[in-house]
């Protein structure tokens, strides 16, 4: 063996090798940074706390996004649909359901506007990001006709504490029950996409959508269960915001998609599609929430923790486009 393919076997090593642990390198780095420069405030087990809670609703629409993602696709109506689901469960509250239907009814309202989309997509053949960008105004649209343009209050139930943070009497619970939700999704997602043929088809087309037909893969019907899913977490995601909001919001989530995207990309996502992972996007969501409460921390504007996580989110794109030109 030469020298060179010495060198270039040890360079592709390094690269597997980031791509797999660079994310979680990345989350201990910033732990790291701002426990040094505020270790009284930033490293103790509440910030923590409140940091997974902040990270609960991203996270989990983050886990959808991650199946889109992978297979070549992007949702620009995550958001919207967010603030659609807050408004439905609020609804059904109010309408004398039991909080289980009506979490049921918000998770649904989200996988039939997926259905839509994904429909759009593989019937009239328009580019995702066309669908949903136009869908990001309809949903919108919707939630605020349903709520009448106001916020929909409604009767306290157990849902309000699903992003609270465990006091004394529950502290068996380490966590809040919006975090373990998130974590638990977390682990039937990645063992969905690691274990069964429905996760092997998500991965083959979004690497290459011909082969994957040629292959067998019924790639439109596949298409239109990935958007569905992806929306059904974006439906969790929107009961945990009820929770946090504890009323239905039509103009909550704004710009709240980008948030959701930049998770997946950061923590290794390519948005060329074959590439992604559920451990990876969760990371990245935590390293955004990190970002944001240690600038919090520091007394650094909203401007400096934006322009650092704009900042973060080039870097991940950076690499991803040097990784594919490694590849070719």
């Amino acid at each position: 063996m030469t020298k060179g393919q010495i060198s270039a076997k040890s360079l592709r090593w390094v690269s597997g090798w980031l791509n797999k642990f660079g994310p979680f390198l990345g989350l201990v780095f910033v732990i790291i940074v701002f426990g040094l420069l505020r270790p009284r405030t930033f490293l103790s087990w509440g910030n923590f706390e409140v940091m997974l809670l902040q990270t609960a609703v991203v996270g989990t629409a983050a886990l959808g996004m991650t199946l889109i993602i992978i297979s070549g696709g992007i949702d620009l109506s995550v958001g919207s649909n967010i603030a659609l689901c807050t408004v439905a469960v609020a609804l059904l509250l109010n309408a004398g359901a039991s909080p289980l239907i009506a979490v049921f009814g918000g998770i649904l309202v989200g996988a039939a506007s997926g259905t839509l989309i994904g429909g759009l997509i593989t019937r009239l053949r328009i580019t995702p990001f066309i669908v949903t960008l136009g869908m990001w105004g309809a949903i919108r649209g919707a939630a605020k006709g349903l709520a009448g343009e106001q916020m929909v209050f409604a009767p306290d139930t157990w849902l309000n504490g699903l992003l609270t943070t465990v006091g004394e009497q529950k502290s068996w619970m380490i966590l809040p029950p919006g975090v373990w939700l998130m974590l638990i999704l977390a682990l039937l997602t990645a063992g969905m996409l690691r274990y069964t043929r429905f996760g092997r088809h998500i991965y083959a087309i979004g690497s290459n959508e011909m082969t994957a037909r040629l292959c067998g893969v019924r790639v439109e019907r596949t298409k239109v269960m990935i958007y569905a899913l992806g929306a059904a977490f974006a439906g969790v995601a929107g009961v945990l915001q009820f929770s946090y909001l504890t009323l239905g919001d039509p103009t909550t989530a704004i710009g709240m998609e980008l948030d959701v995207i930049a998770a997946v990309v950061i923590g290794g996502g390519s948005l060329a599609g074959g590439v992604g992972s559920v451990p990876g996007s969760i990371i990245g969501a935590l390293i955004m929430t990190v970002v944001a409460n240690g600038c919090t921390k520091l007394g650094l504007d909203n401007w400096v923790q934006e322009i650092v996580t704009g900042l973060i989110i080039v870097l991940a794109v950076a690499l991803d486009q040097f990784r594919h030109r490694r590849a070719d």
